[in-house]
């Protein structure tokens, strides 16, 4: 078979609700063991153990043995692959607080450079402007760009509750934590409208595509444009908020996967006619964001990220 394209390869990586969580207590908490994360997580021992086998063979994580109680144990750790992540991961967060009700409060952003506790906004970091939206960008996609974006995964997916504070909400995880979610998602950024149309291009099942399109309407991500035998399906203000975490994960795939001929896809900011590189802004300061510079004040827990 051959393989699916730099997209479809992360997809198959990352688009998973444990793996996103995983990740995500590894920046906020600094976890690097087992027992932590299970208990952190609340993950049976078998579910933990598979996905930590899967990051170690996806470059994701790295076992690095330690010496405790004079036995030697496993720690895992990020590789340069998976820290590039962060950015994926603040636009989650950042689109959570705009959009999803929460029970609890979402730990507050830290930008260490000014001071202050901030938001973030999406840039070019070809051009310097920022914000920039979808409307903003023009997407050409290869012929192939789908093709085996979707192989079968061993595992289902796992629906998570709402009462730890620090997960994100299975909201979230209705358009990130489920590969064909995210796939039919990013199609109509790139301007698929119809039924057909998806179904034609992503080689998707009726069935499955039903249910994600009638999920995406109930959340408020996509609306109906034309109701009938035909309807279009159109990108809403919340829908198209979650631009930043798409390019993102483009942008991430792109450099570090390697897809098949005609897979590619390539994003142009239309004011500057450059390649769409995309970054973080700080809304209280204007300046551009690096991981080094940002920190959660976590709640009841004050950790950096």
């Amino acid at each position: 078979m051959e393989r699916p394209s730099a997209i479809g390869q992360a997809l198959l990586a990352v688009s998973d609700q444990w793996t996103l969580l995983i990740l995500q207590r590894a920046f906020l908490l600094h976890v690097r063991r087992f027992a932590d994360w299970r208990d952190e997580l609340g993950m049976s021992e078998s579910v933990l153990a598979n996905r930590l086998k899967e990051m170690v063979a996806g470059d994701l994580l790295k076992p690095v043995p330690y010496r405790e109680e004079g036995r030697t144990r496993t720690e895992y750790r990020l590789t340069e692959r998976a820290v590039e992540l962060w950015p994926v991961l603040v636009e989650i967060w950042s689109w959570e607080r705009r959009w999803v009700p929460r029970r609890h409060g979402l730990p507050e952003l830290v930008h260490t450079a000014c001071g202050k506790r901030t938001d973030v906004e999406l840039g070019c970091a070809s051009c310097g402007h920022a914000p920039v939206t979808a409307r903003d960008t023009a997407t050409v996609r290869g012929a192939a760009t789908f093709a085996q974006v979707t192989v079968p995964r061993l595992h289902r997916r796992t629906v998570r509750g709402a009462a730890d504070p620090l997960s994100y909400l299975p909201e979230t995880f209705e358009v990130l934590g489920d590969r064909w979610s995210t796939v039919i998602l990013a199609a109509a950024f790139l301007g698929l409208r119809r039924f057909a149309d998806f179904q034609g291009e992503l080689g998707v099942a009726p069935s499955v595509l039903s249910n994600r399109l009638r999920r995406f309407t109930d959340l408020g991500v996509l609306e109906v444009e034309e109701p009938g035998a035909r309807p279009r399906y159109h990108l809403t203000d919340k829908g198209l908020d979650f631009f930043g975490i798409f390019a993102f994960l483009v942008d991430w795939a792109q450099r570090w996967y390697t897809g098949p001929p005609d897979t590619d896809l390539r994003v142009t900011h239309q004011a500057c006619g450059l390649p769409f590189r995309p970054c973080l802004r700080c809304c209280s300061c204007g300046e551009a964001i690096s991981r080094e510079r940002v920190r959660f004040a976590l709640p009841e827990r004050d950790a950096t990220g």
